[in-house]
C-alpha cells in the first residue's frame, strides 16, 4: 500500500492527535441537518433505521459511521450539511443497535459485517433511482465499506462511481491493542461504556 503523505496542517492550538480528537467531540457545535427517518426490515427479521436528507439531487452520498457512532454524530452531522450544501442527497444509515432503539435479533454489528450495506444500497436505488452512488465511511463504517467494495469486486453496481473513507483502521488486531494501550484509555472507557449498556438492554430483551 502506497503511503501518501499529506499537506493538511492542523490549527495551532490543536497540536496533538489527541486534542483533534477530542476537542470536537466535546465543542464542535452539531450542525442544524434535517432528516426524514425511515424504517426498512431487513430479510432476517430484524430492522434498520436510515436517515435521509434531500436536496433533489440524481446523486446520493450514502454515509456509514464508525464505532458506536449513528447518524447524528458531529462528524456524520458535518459532512451531511456539507454535502447538502453542494445540493446532493445523502442517507446516513444507523448500524444494528445504533439508532437509539435496540435490534430485536442477538446480533449487533461488526467490522467484517457487510451485508447490511448492500442492503441499504439496494433499497436506496431502489427508492429512488438514483443515477449516481458515492460511499463514505468513518473508522469501522471504512472497514465495513471497504470490505463491501472488495467483495463486490467487477460485479460493484453501475450506480457507485466513488468512494472515499475516514479514519479507517486496516489492521484490526494492530487498532484493537493500539486502542487497549494506556494512551487510548480514553476512547476505549467511551467505547466500553456504550458497549455494554447496550449489551445489557439486549440481555433483558431477548432473555
Amino acid at each position: 500500500m502506497p503511503i501518501i503523505h499529506s499537506t493538511y496542517k492542523a490549527p495551532y492550538f490543536l497540536f496533538s492527535e489527541h486534542l483533534e480528537t477530542i476537542i470536537p467531540a466535546l465543542f464542535r457545535k452539531n450542525e442544524p441537518v434535517k432528516y426524514q427517518r425511515e424504517r426498512i426490515d431487513t430479510p432476517d427479521q430484524d430492522f434498520l433505521d436510515l436517515d435521509w436528507s434531500f436536496k433533489g439531487s440524481d446523486t446520493l452520498i450514502i454515509l456509514s459511521h464508525g464505532l458506536e457512532g449513528n447518524s447524528k454524530t458531529q462528524y456524520i452531522l458535518g459532512m451531511v450539511f456539507l454535502l447538502n450544501s453542494l445540493g446532493y442527497d445523502t442517507l446516513s444509515w444507523n448500524y444494528r443497535g445504533c439508532s437509539g432503539e435496540i435490534n430485536k435479533l442477538h446480533r449487533f454489528y461488526h467490522s467484517g459485517e457487510t451485508g447490511d450495506l448492500d442492503f441499504v444500497i439496494e433499497h436506496a436505488i431502489k427508492k429512488k433511482n438514483y443515477s449516481k452512488v458515492v460511499l463514505i465511511g468513518f473508522s469501522i463504517g471504512g472497514n465495513i465499506t471497504l470490505k463491501y467494495l472488495g467483495e463486490q469486486g467487477n460485479n460493484i453496481k453501475p450506480q457507485i462511481t466513488c468512494s472515499v473513507n475516514f479514519s479507517v483502521p486496516c489492521h484490526l488486531a494492530s487498532g484493537a491493542k493500539k486502542l487497549a494501550g494506556w494512551g487510548s484509555y480514553v476512547y476505549m472507557k467511551r467505547f466500553l461504556n456504550s458497549l455494554e449498556k447496550k449489551s445489557y438492554r439486549k440481555i433483558k430483551i431477548n432473555a
